[in-house]
């Protein structure tokens, strides 16, 4: 049983919620490898960070000598997913999905082993099934329950059309489990519908349900809305060692433990212990170090990273960035702010002029990038260190 609490310790950290709430205990004591899945539709070609904290879940269950399943929705990519969307969700051709797919698999091998996974799509079941057979799938649920979800029930309030093809992508995405026998299914919060889903089904199939497990969704490098690329506050997997490193260097700090808790490597018992330190009066930006160290080091190599690192410091340690330099969030209409009224309403300049000035004189920097363009505009989302002249700092967070 103290083995079963110490999977529990490590598998539940970070989650959100563990549905039933006895449901993970009772598998773990089944004494055999479950089954764990995770889908991912391949709607990009590349995965950001924010991605892999379902990864890093899959990866502590395959740690534990469970089986895990990386599962690509090409099917259900052609449905578009609907979840939190408040309209609906242009599908993906097949081309693209094939193109994505294929990205995926590459990328996926930074954390989880590859001896050790199946991948799966989920084409595989639902391209076989006839139009029968799919009608007798969609009898398996209720108009009346896939309006209980949230993000349907507004759109249907609110007059939104809400396309019959959007009510089979939780159906499909539930019958998934049954194809798989899953014992285990991940998902982000935003998913939890559809993961509950899948248990109706395996009971309506004669199987056992599965036991939900929901991850929050991580939030970017602006600490406040969820991570993606489309708001310009993520980090990509794929991105230059340099770039990643100064994206988590400028994280607040925070924000620096809970990308700790989801994606760091580390026991919950060292994370503690580098808390304590810094309780202690160690600087939060040496341990920030660390976590983009470790991260750099995953997706590229220990000399990547320690060059990232030394690059780093050489642009900004010792070009004397305060460490208590002010923290400021400012809006952008639009969704993008000029730099000019980005540096005066972040108290770096008095006025535009000034600001166009500056930049003319090759004294402004972005990240320690030297800023050439006047009409640079800054995309809502972006968190960076935005610096004019030697002394003047500010760490912005554009929304």
């Amino acid at each position: 049983m103290s083995d079963i609490k110490a999977q529990i310790a490590e598998l539940t950290r970070g989650t959100d919620e563990v549905l039933p709430d006895d449901g993970l205990t009772a598998k773990l004591g089944k004494g055999r490898p479950l089954v764990v899945k995770a889908g991912f539709d391949p709607t990009a070609p590349d995965l950001h960070i924010g991605h892999t904290v379902l990864i890093n879940k899959m990866r502590q269950f395959q740690e534990f000598g469970h089986e895990v399943v990386f599962l690509i929705g090409d099917f259900t990519g052609m449905i578009g997913d609907p979840s939190g969307k408040n309209a609906t969700r242009p599908p993906l051709t097949a081309a693209e999905i094939r193109e994505n797919a294929k990205t995926y698999e590459a990328q996926i091998y930074k954390i989880l082993d590859k001896e050790k996974t199946r991948i799966e799509f989920n084409s595989t079941w639902m391209g076989d099934m006839d139009a029968a057979g799919l009608v007798r799938l969609a009898s398996h649920h209720t108009v009346a329950r896939m309006l209980e979800r949230d993000d349907f029930r507004k759109r249907y309030e609110g007059g939104q059309p809400i396309s019959i093809h959007e009510f089979l992508y939780p159906i499909v995405q539930g019958y998934d489990s049954v194809a798989l026998k899953a014992d285990i299914e991940l998902g982000g919060t935003d998913q939890k519908f559809n993961l509950l889903v899948g248990r109706q089904l395996q009971q309506d199939y004669g199987q056992e349900p599965q036991v939900v497990m929901t991850t929050p969704l991580l939030e970017g490098l602006d600490g406040v809305q969820k991570m993606s690329k489309s708001l310009g506050n993520y980090v990509g997997i794929t991105e230059p060692p340099g770039e990643m490193f100064g994206k988590l260097m400028s994280i607040s700090d925070d924000l620096m433990w809970r990308y700790f808790e989801v994606l760091s490597f580390r026991s919950l018992d060292d994370i503690a212990n580098l808390g304590k330190r810094v309780e202690d009066g160690m600087n939060p930006r040496d341990v920030k170090f660390e976590l983009a160290m470790e991260i750099v080091a995953r997706f590229h190599d220990d000399a990547a990273a320690d060059a990232a690192k030394q690059e780093f410091i050489s642009r900004f340690r010792e070009g004397a960035m305060p460490d208590d330099m002010p923290e400021l969030t400012l809006e952008a209409e639009g969704g993008t702010l000029g730099i000019a009224h980005l540096l005066k309403g972040a108290g770096l300049v008095s006025s535009t002029s000034e600001a166009f000035r500056m930049i003319k004189q090759g004294a402004v920097r972005i990240d320690g990038e030297r800023v050439e363009d006047r009409s640079l505009t800054i995309d809502a989302g972006s968190t960076n260190v935005y610096q004019v002249g030697r002394r003047r700092f500010a760490r912005v967070s554009l929304h």
